[in-house]
């Protein structure tokens, strides 16, 4: 008996066994003296029932199986559990737990080494990358989406602005002989923050000197009071991350609501920026299909195809640390109770998901197909032929497209 609770109290280190209620520790605890399960198998009956909690389904105790014999319990608890994570999600009757009411940072400024212009954090030759080209104004959101990997990098309480942003783009050298496609949206929202510590009113200054640069503006805000108040360059795009009202309210927490989003697009077309929409992560549940062709149907009834620049369409895509902090977290979220498979290394829907979503929010858009550049974010070259029905044949392409597209969008001239 020592032994075997040496052993059972060596497994559950590092693990999040003690963050499950007491009545399923003490269940877990039984079970694995009874059936003598091994370390590993302890672990992932911790995460089973972790991850049970935090979808809020039927917890662990609920599902387990009644045999006495290890490999049959064992194999038919993974079964009880792989298929509640492989069924359509449901949010009807999901409650949501421990979600933020109100936005809480600390606010830091200081000088950073380097600069912050870098590729894409996600950008693989494995998948069809279009080379975008990020600037690090802020480091971590405010937002709380319960998807993104930003929670993975940065502490989501603490929001450091760079005190020498500003010098570090004007003394940014780069070739006048080539069109750039740089975004401030991958290590914090673009706008929710409007112009603190400047950053606006640097980046504006950044692209009106640098009119071969194509500088995009990511955001799930409706932050757009300095877009409307000034001269907007005519380098800039301003593009939204929108979602089905379902996702927003249940997993993109603190995030403006799908009608704010839209309405600031709107404004900000009707002031003659050009716009663009992300549909970044499309996620599977039951009915999403026709809730979010309700999304596309407002867009193309809301806006001119001349007014919008790109449209994206991407989906869940998981590394592991990202899975090991949404477990760690006090919340419920369903985003993690889909069917992985692997996916460049990363965790993923199946491709038969992946190409019912995108080839449906791809045919819905079919009035803007020749007006309006379209493409899949970090996705694997098949895919585009499956969904588009055509794929680039390098990521150098696919980004030569994309920037002759928004050259002749903007008005710019766009070189090679």
């Amino acid at each position: 008996m020592n032994t075997y609770l040496n052993k059972f109290n060596d497994s559950i280190k590092n693990t999040l066994f003690l963050k499950l209620p007491a009545n399923e520790q003490e269940f877990i605890k039984n079970k694995s003296f009874e059936l003598r399960f091994s370390q590993q198998e302890i672990k992932q009956i911790i995460n089973i029932a972790r991850d049970l909690s935090i979808w809020d389904e039927n917890n662990i105790i609920e599902i387990f199986p009644d045999h006495n014999q290890k490999k049959v319990v064992f194999t038919r608890l993974r079964k009880a559990y792989e298929d509640i994570r492989n069924k359509p999600n449901s949010y009807e009757n999901f409650e949501l737990k421990n979600i933020p009411q109100e936005q809480k940072f600390t606010f830091k400024t200081e000088a950073k080494d380097g600069f912050g212009l870098g590729l894409c954090p996600v950008a693989s030759e494995k998948t069809r990358c279009c080379n975008l080209l990020t600037l690090d104004a802020v480091e971590s959101c405010g937002f709380d989406c319960s998807y993104c990997s930003i929670q993975s990098f940065y502490n989501q309480n603490t929001i450091t602005f760079d005190s020498s942003f500003a010098d570090k783009l004007k003394n940014l050298n780069l070739d006048k002989n080539k069109t750039y496609h740089i975004g401030t949206g991958q290590a914090s929202d673009s706008l929710m923050w409007g112009n603190r510590e400047g950053i606006l009113d640097a980046l504006f200054l950044f692209a009106k000197e640098n009119p071969n640069v194509i500088l995009e503006f990511k955001t799930k805000s409706d932050n757009i009071k300095h877009f409307l108040e000034h001269d907007v360059p005519n380098n800039i795009l301003c593009t939204w991350s929108l979602n089905t009202p379902t996702i927003i309210k249940n997993e993109e927490h603190l995030a403006a609501s799908l009608d704010k989003r839209i309405s600031s697009a709107r404004k900000i077309a009707d002031k003659g920026v050009k716009v663009g929409f992300h549909f970044h992560p499309i996620v599977q549940y039951e009915n999403y299909l026709s809730d979010y062709e309700e999304v596309y149907n407002r867009l193309l009834k809301e806006f001119k195809s001349s007014e919008v620049a790109l449209i994206s369409f991407g989906t869940l895509t998981f590394i592991k640390p990202v899975i090991k902090q949404l477990r760690d977290r006090e919340f419920r979220s369903k985003i993690t109770q889909m069917p992985f498979v692997n996916a460049s290394g990363k965790s993923s829907y199946p491709d038969s998901i992946k190409a019912e979503m995108f080839k449906h929010a791809y045919e819905s858009f079919t009035p803007w197909h020749k007006d309006v550049f379209f493409y899949l974010c970090m996705e694997e070259h098949e895919m585009w032929s499956k969904t588009f029905g055509y794929q680039y044949s390098t990521n150098n392409d696919f980004e030569q497209a994309m920037l002759s597209a928004y050259s002749k969008k903007l008005n710019m001239e766009f070189l090679i």
